[in-house]
């Protein structure tokens, strides 16, 4: 998920983790006044800039009497109230600033109706495949997967100029997650080892320097996305399957609404600052208390031979791994130097953006199933 997912308050200009600037880990947050982003290159679908495109602005002394918001916007040479380049457009003031409309107002950071209506409509394709025709679901997944390799390796060799093999990826990423719904577990073992070999001789044919560099990055890319993605597959060819996918999609969802809800509302110390600003602690919290009431519901009503308690144990471990799942996915993004993988989905960003605390939620969920009520 994306930070502004987790409710802490936008910053404005002066204010550290601004969305317009996303500086690297190393660099901290020293100054009041941070750099402003260049515009972004024709036909980049990002919204965040470069860091190494940004440029350092002076301090300027404070104005007896105005607004710092104001000031800051003097300082940068803007008409008070303006919009910051490189931000996000619903992050943005239009208009004058008044004293009530300063720093204090929280905002979502995303367009709110286009992300709601995406996710309806997404959640609606998922339930109708899921429980109409599940084997549809499989086909869901492989879609999924593939959009998923493409958007990122076109990323690490748009900002990295890292190459990685698609073509191998998505033939392989999809017999992963087939071989994981039809042979289970050493299926997908067997599928994963192929498809790394795939990478390492398909990169062969292209020029050998940063051979050993491309190929890491293939195989990354194979586990990361399409390995994680087939432990849904493998949950699906239960008896119990569609339940199981369900909860599991489920508990990751209220997860990250409960993060959204508490953390919009009473977040205000920060998880993580260096990695995702918007991140809280109080967010935590409210992810793992709704995960586990939704776990030990779901555990009880939903899945065959399940108990409450269960439910408790699996909503703390969903609430964790998507948690840690969103703070991989902001490293890699701050790493390339961008806000979001891709811009498929209005109010969401790409595919990459919504499956990040998806794929390292699976194998947790197929585990713990498999230990409380057995393979199915």
């Amino acid at each position: 998920m994306n930070d502004s997912s987790w409710g802490a308050p936008p910053p404005s200009a002066g204010h550290p983790g601004h969305s317009g600037y996303w500086s690297p880990p190393e660099q901290g947050y020293s100054s009041p006044l941070r750099a402003e982003v260049a515009p972004a290159p024709a036909g980049s679908v990002h919204d965040g800039g470069d860091a190494s495109q940004t440029r350092r602005m002076p301090i300027v002394p404070d104005a007896p009497g105005g607004d710092q918001d104001d000031r800051d916007h003097r300082a940068a040479g803007r008409p008070p109230g303006g919009p910051v380049p490189g931000g996000d457009p619903s992050e943005q003031q239009t208009g004058p600033v008044t004293p009530g409309r300063a720093r204090g107002r929280k905002r979502a950071g995303r367009n709110l109706r286009a992300a709601i209506g995406v996710g309806l409509g997404l959640g609606a394709a998922v339930v109708a495949s899921l429980f109409v025709y599940k084997h549809a679901f499989v086909g869901v997944i492989v879609v999924a997967v593939v959009v998923g390799l493409w958007e990122l390796t076109s990323r690490l060799a748009e900002h990295k100029q890292i190459r990685a093999p698609l073509v191998p990826l998505a033939i392989g990423g999809a017999a992963m997650v087939v071989a994981g719904y039809v042979r289970g577990a050493e299926g997908a073992w067997v599928a994963a080892a192929l498809t790394a070999l795939a990478v390492l001789v398909w990169r062969m044919t292209e020029d050998p320097r940063d051979y050993l560099r491309d190929v890491t990055a293939g195989v990354f890319a194979a586990f990361y996305v399409p390995f994680l993605a087939t432990f849904v597959a493998m949950m699906l060819a239960a008896d119990d399957g569609p339940w199981r996918v369900f909860t599991f999609l489920l508990l990751t969802v209220v997860s990250d609404t409960g993060a959204y809800a508490v953390g919009w509302r009473f977040g205000r110390h920060k998880l993580a600052p260096r990695i995702s600003p918007g991140k809280t602690r109080e967010g935590l919290l409210g992810a793992v208390s709704f995960a586990m009431a939704a776990g030990a519901l779901c555990m009880h009503f939903l899945i065959d031979g399940g108990t409450w308690w269960q439910g408790l144990l699996l909503g703390l471990a969903v609430a964790i791994s998507a948690t840690l799942g969103d703070l991989g996915e902001s490293m890699i993004k701050r790493d390339l130097g961008i806000k979001d993988m891709g811009a498929l989905l209005p109010g969401h960003g790409g595919i990459m953006d919504r499956l990040d605390s998806l794929l390292p939620t699976a194998p947790v969920v197929w585990l713990l199933m498999v230990v409380f009520v057995g393979a199915g």
